[in-house]
Formats: C-alpha cells, sequence, structure tokens
C-alpha cells in the first residue's frame, strides 16, 4: 500500500473540486499553485497510483486519460466532439451477463465501465 505522501494529498484534494473528470496536464496545471516544484510525471505516477489502488478511476478513451473522484463503478457519457466526460445520473440499466454460463464461469471479472458516447448539451 503507498502512503499518502502531501504531493498525492494535493493531487486528490484538486480531483475532488471537478465533477468533469479532468486529465492529469489540467490537474498539473491546479496544483502547480500550491506545488510549484511539482512535475507533470509526478502527477501521472501519483494518479495511476491511486487508480490502481481503487481511490479513483481512471477512465480511457477517445486518447485521452481523465480521472473520477468517485471510485465505485458508475455510467459516464463521453462527448465525440470536446472530449468531456460526465457522470450519467439518471437510472441506467446495465447489460447484464448470465452468472450461470460456462462462459462466465471460465473468467474471473474485476468491474466494468459503462460509457456511453455522443454529443454534449454545448455541442449538440
Amino acid at each position: 500500500m503507498v502512503r499518502m505522501t502531501n504531493q498525492r494529498k494535493v493531487i486528490l484534494d484538486e480531483l475532488m473540486k471537478h465533477v468533469d473528470h479532468p486529465t492529469a496536464d489540467e490537474i498539473y496545471v491546479e496544483i502547480r499553485k500550491v506545488l510549484p516544484k511539482v512535475s507533470l510525471g509526478t502527477v501521472y505516477r501519483n494518479l495511476d497510483q491511486m487508480s490502481q489502488q481503487g481511490k479513483i478511476l481512471k477512465l480511457e478513451g477517445a486518447g485521452q486519460k481523465r480521472f473520477d473522484p468517485v471510485a465505485t463503478p458508475h455510467p459516464h457519457f463521453r462527448c465525440v466532439q470536446c472530449g468531456c466526460v460526465e457522470d450519467i445520473h439518471e437510472r441506467v440499466t446495465s447489460p447484464v451477463i448470465d452468472e450461470n454460463s460456462q462462459w462466465y464461469k471460465d473468467r474471473s471479472f474485476l468491474g466494468f465501465n459503462l460509457e456511453y458516447y455522443g454529443k454534449c448539451s454545448k455541442c449538440k
């Protein structure tokens, strides 16, 4: 387990301020105001470690890694035009896999990612 360093705490605090699922670059710009000597590589490393530990979610798609402070799986919407990612707060019935099927039994599931895509309200 990786300990909570001051850098990691500042990165996590900044991520918690966002509902727009920022990129590492966007987080980096903001935390430089608090930690001027921090490197972009440090931000990437810490975000990756926190996502591997299950403290945050890493959302990969459309050539971008975005980060979500809500670590429990939940649905997202990604805009194909501007790249923004939003949480979906509407009730979503996700596809269900038959847990009794041989296909299911032959695998070990770690989680899932449910992402819808289209144009957001600003780009529509």
